[in-house]
Order: structure tokens, then sequence, then C-alpha cells
């Protein structure tokens, strides 16, 4: 006998908003808060408490010295004995366009996706952000502000054969919990080939288990935070940089034309130079130009490179180093190792250039070209780069000398911030945003070069590999202006 459509019992579905109002109202709130269920003395005390709570020492070692770890034979390249974690390769880079053409680099080749996961509660109706007091070795002062979760595979599947990630189950197991962003995200292109992590926020109604190497703090407090050097640590910027859009904090009565431009700026309604479709449009054809090439390469055998007993390093001294290092750390899953590490020759600079456009905001982003993307381009600061590794030469990037020439008045945002210390070691970037006056970067920029607004980042963020990790750190800090390092 036939089934007829009214027999049915299928219950009928509730459709819900594609993105709940409320969730914006909610983390604009928390945005506002500059205090919350710990004061911003308590908050200070505590970190400085887990700092002399911990064991940490970081030492130089020759290779010979690593355990686990060798140069495999016949590529030469560095690999684990268990086949996991990461292994450092070769790369060769030809590139059809631009000012260089082609370069042999060492890279990590690490295929698993790792989670970088926030947890998020409301107390007292306001939204808190639960964020970890973590070691890593690369961290020039050890100790930063993390995720709730900052894991690879191997980490919280356990095969360090370590304790447990504290709070995985939030981000893996089923009924986790209501999720605010959920995005795979590029880590550094110049340094990783083809790496991703998940970039989770996940909020909970439940009773969360307190740990003393976690506290959970409003965004506001966060966003003082990230005025600060070297406290809040990559993972936590790109976590933060994938929030939805929400409502910001108003311009306060103080603010200039810029800051009434800026907050204009977040605003998802407010209007931009480029339409949407066009900006993406521009952005697709700026992939399109370039025939990157990428291929793996024996580490032995790299060009301009050479291997000593400590260190792969340059022959002319640029760019960075490869090295190992012992590690000991007793609040960490596993309390002793050693590994290899990237060590950056010297401290960078990623900084956006803004102008009020319209009495909106742009920032001007660049469709950069670097090793290790997926798809060829992501869009990046104005200027990213290591001024030291183009001293001598007659090339510089566009725009270099004007961010390193801005009077006081014109940076609106200067940090230091460290970037992954897993993976790198005093790996630093000057983050800056300074104000351009027109004459200085035309509405009409160089190819390659577009104006957008904070509002159209924050959309493209949504999206995995659009926006490389360093103008996602600039996005949140932008989002972080206005909040004063000591309200």
């Amino acid at each position: 006998m036939s089934t007829h459509l009214a027999e049915r019992t299928e219950p009928l579905p509730v459709l819900g908003p594609r993105e709940p109002e409320s969730a914006a109202r909610r983390i604009g709130r928390s945005a506002a808060a500059v205090s919350g269920r710990l004061s911003t003395e308590e908050f200070h005390r505590w970190f400085a408490g887990r700092g002399t709570a911990g064991r940490f020492h970081v030492g130089r070692i020759p290779f010979a010295a690593l355990r686990g770890w060798s140069f495999e034979p016949g590529t030469g390249n560095l690999v684990h004995a268990s086949g996991r974690f990461f292994s450092v390769q070769g790369l060769h880079v030809t590139v059809d366009d631009g000012p260089h053409k082609e370069w042999y680099q060492p890279i990590i080749k690490q295929p698993e996706v790792g989670i970088l996961g926030i947890l998020a509660k409301e107390f007292d109706g306001v939204l808190h952000f639960l964020m970890q007091a973590k070691m890593e070795p690369g961290n020039r002062n050890v100790l930063q502000l993390s995720p709730t979760v900052q894991a690879t595979r191997s980490n919280y599947t356990k095969v360090h054969q370590g304790t447990d990630v504290k709070y995985i189950r939030y981000f893996t197991g089923p009924g986790r919990g209501r999720v605010l962003a959920d995005v795979l995200q590029s880590e550094h292109g110049s340094w990783f080939h083809h790496k991703s992590n998940r970039n989770m926020i996940v909020e909970v109604d439940g009773e969360v288990p307190d740990d003393e190497d976690f506290c959970w703090l409003t965004l506001g407090q966060i966003s003082a935070l990230l005025h600060r050097d070297n406290l809040v640590n990559m993972d936590s910027r790109t976590v933060l940089a994938c929030l939805p859009a929400y409502e910001p904090p108003p311009a306060g009565p103080a603010a200039d034309a810029f800051g009434r431009a800026l907050a204009r700026s977040r605003d998802p309604r407010a209007g931009a130079l480029h339409s949407d479709v066009d900006l993406l449009s521009w952005f697709t054809a700026e992939r399109s130009r370039y025939d990157v090439r990428a291929e793996r390469v024996p580490l032995g055998a790299l060009p301009g490179w050479t291997r000593d007993t400590h260190r792969i390093g340059k022959d002319d001294g640029r760019w960075f180093d490869v090295v190992a290092v012992e590690v000991q750390a007793g609040n960490r899953e596993v309390t002793g190792w050693t590994q290899p590490l990237i060590e950056p020759r010297s401290r960078g600079i990623a900084a956006f250039l803004a102008r009020p456009i319209g009495g909106v905001l742009h920032v001007l982003a660049h469709a950069k070209v670097e090793g290790g993307f997926l798809d060829t381009v992501e869009l990046a600061p104005t200027v990213q780069c290591s001024p030291e590794n183009f001293a001598g030469l007659d090339t510089r990037p566009p725009f270099l000398d004007l961010v390193l020439s801005a009077a006081p008045g014109r940076i609106r945002y200067d940090a230091v911030h460290s970037e992954e210390g897993g993976r790198f070691l005093y790996a630093e970037n000057r983050y800056l945003v300074v104000e351009a006056a027109p004459d200085e970067a035309p509405l009409d920029p160089p190819a390659g070069y577009q104006w957008v607004t904070l509002g159209q980042l924050t959309a493209l963020v949504k999206h995995g590999h659009y926006v490389n990790v360093q103008a996602r750190t600039l996005l949140a800090c932008l989002n972080a202006m206005g909040h004063h390092p000591h309200d």
C-alpha cells in the first residue's frame, strides 16, 4: 500500500535565524565590559602567580642531542621517530610574477589539523571567555595567555603518552554547546606547508570545572590585554578574530574622527569603498593571476643553506634558522622534551595602513604570496616583513619606509606580539596600525592592494584561507582599539 504525504509523521522543522542577533548583542556587551569575575588587578596577580608556580626552562642544544628526532637518510629531512608531530623539510618555490620569482627554504610539514578553541559562558549576564596561562618553548617570556584548548591531533589523541588535554571534550564531543565560530584557518605560510587549525568558540550553560591555570575574562578585558606586549598569544588572537560580527562599544565622546570612523567600520551595515562582490572578484583575480609552484625537496640539499652542529641557516645571514632546544615545563601534558624550532634572524613588522574613507575606516590589504599557502595568496597586512632582511637591497616592500617613518601621532596601535611559540623560537612582530594621508595611500592603490573595512574582513574570516594569520591578529587588535591597557 502506498504512503501518502498526508500520512507521514515526520515533525515539522522549526526554522531559526541564520545568525542569531542575540549572539551579536551579547558579544558586544562583553566587549564593553572592562571588569568581570576578576578585576584587572586580580588577573595580573593570578597571571604572575602562574609564572612562578611552574618550573620552566628552555635551552639550546646541538641537533645530536635531540631525543626521538633525527635527520632522515637520503633526504636529510628532520623527522620524529613516531612518524607523527611534524617534520622539517625543504621547499622550492617559483612564482611567475613579483620581485621574488624563485627561492629555496626549510619548511615545517605538519599534516594534522589542530584545535584552537575558546570556551564561552555567561556570568551575571555577561559573556566570559576561558583563557589559559600556557607555557610555550618559543615564547620570549615563556608564559602567555592562550585559548582554552590549543592542541594538535597528536596532543589530544595522546601520541606523546602525556596527560589528557583539559577541556578538549567541549570541542570534540557530542552536545558540546552552542558554536559561535568554527572555521579552518591557515598558519604562517612562510614557515608551514599547508598547515591549518580549527578555530572554534563554543558557548556552554552548565558548570565548567575550575583549574588553576585557567581564568574567565570578558572580551573587554582581553581587548585591554591586547595592548600589552607579548601577553595574548597568537592562537588566542586568531580565534578572537573569528568572532562573528558584533555590536561594538560606541565611540566615546572623546573619540576623534579616526575613532568614530573605526567604530563605523566594524558595523556590518556600514558602506564600503568596494562592494563585497567586487572585493571577492578582485581577490579571485589576484589568486588567478599568480602561477605559484611550491615543491617539497630534500632538506639536506637546499641551495644557499648550510647545516652545522647547532643550526641550519641561510648563507647570507637573512630570514631564519632551524635550531634545537631542550624543554622543561612542569604544567604541560608532557613535562620534558626536545624539539626543533624555527628562529627568525630579526623582529618583523606587520602593519595596516588605515584611513577614513567616507567616514568609514578602511585598511589597505595586500594579496600576498607565501610558499606554504594552500591556495597561492591570502589577504595580508599592508606591510609584512622583517626589515633587516632587506638591508642593502635595491628592492624593498611597498609602503615599508612609510610605516617605518610614521610620526608617533599617526601610529594608532603599536604592540609587539609573539608568533606560534610551539614551533618558533622568539618569533616576534611589531604590530602597527598607521593612519595614512590620502597622498601616501591613494584610493587607487598599486596592483595587489585593496581597501577593505573591518566589517568586510570579519565576513571574510568566516571562510578559511582568505585572511592570513598576521592580518587576523591585526583584526583582533583593531577590534580591541578603544580599550586602554589600564582600563
